[in-house]
């Protein structure tokens, strides 16, 4: 089975690669916790796999399995441009890996539609001049729903594709929307996911969300990352669970792990410990 890489290397190593083809990955996070971390290293690295083999090794090391990095990495945001994503990556990542990697993500920035039916000031989100502008050429402005869906049909065919976040989506539908109802959507785009190959990886934060609005969720994916705190002894850990994933999970259990500790470096999320059931 074709695999494609999440660009944390000894996460994929365990797997066989990667993700299957066609799977749809939610990033369950506390704050601070990695999931965000982890969404910047996968898009950083997958493209770095494509553009500059020498600095992919030097970082990553070699691909494992049957994994292919996909031909294009989308960063899709509802808040933030490029040029706040990029620095933000910069701050945990080494800078000629993210300097690289910038020239090839197709950043798509739909903060426009994200706060265009809110009381926030135009100049805000489009700067002076494009406001002063859009307000003498004013336009209907699609969706953000409409748009999120028009982007990812246009381009998520065999693309890796992250979105930032699922937390915003819900709070920028209507006031009516809840989360059950974002899980409808999720179901939907696994479905097209299936038939587009490629992967996507939505975060999530997981500190907006009870037990039933994570399990509606869950189930409306392919497979689940949570991402949380752990307190011993007189240190804090960031751990990483893997949660009902077809075609991974699995390969996990067979090895009896349980749980990763993790750390951010110049190379961005990474494993440093590996749990087992003793």
């Amino acid at each position: 089975m074709n695999t494609v890489p999440f660009g944390v290397s000894r996460l994929d190593s365990l797997v066989d690669g990667g993700a299957p083809e066609g799977s749809v990955v939610l990033l369950a996070s506390e704050s601070g916790a990695g999931g965000r971390e982890f969404l910047y290293t996968s898009a950083v690295m997958n493209t770095i796999a494509r553009i500059d083999e020498e600095l992919f090794e030097l970082h990553y090391g070699e691909l494992a399995g049957d994994a292919t990095p996909p031909p294009e990495v989308h960063y899709v945001s509802f808040t933030s441009d490029e040029a706040y994503l990029t620095r933000q990556m910069g701050f945990t990542m080494d800078p000629e890996l993210v300097d690289r990697a910038a020239e090839q993500i197709r950043f798509a920035d739909l903060s426009r539609e994200y706060f265009h039916p809110s009381p926030v000031p135009r100049e805000w989100y489009l700067g002076e001049t494009s406001a002063l502008h859009d307000l003498g050429t004013r336009r209907e402005h699609d969706d953000v729903l409409e748009a999120f869906g028009t982007y990812l049909s246009e381009h998520a065919t065999d693309s890796l594709v992250v979105i930032d976040s699922v937390t915003d989506l819900v709070a920028a539908v209507s006031d009516e929307t809840t989360w059950t109802d974002i899980a409808v959507v999720l179901k939907g785009l696994s479905k097209a996911a299936h038939q587009w190959g490629g992967l996507i990886l939505l975060l999530v934060n997981r500190e907006t969300l009870d037990d039933g609005e994570l399990g509606l969720l869950k189930d409306a994916v392919d497979g689940t990352f949570c991402f949380e705190w752990e307190s011993g002894g007189s240190k804090r850990a960031r751990t990483m669970v893997v949660q009902e994933f077809r075609g991974v999970l699995s390969r996990l259990e067979d090895e009896n792990i349980v749980q990763f500790e993790t750390e951010i470096h110049d190379g961005g999320f990474d494993i440093s410990d590996i749990r087992k059931i003793r």
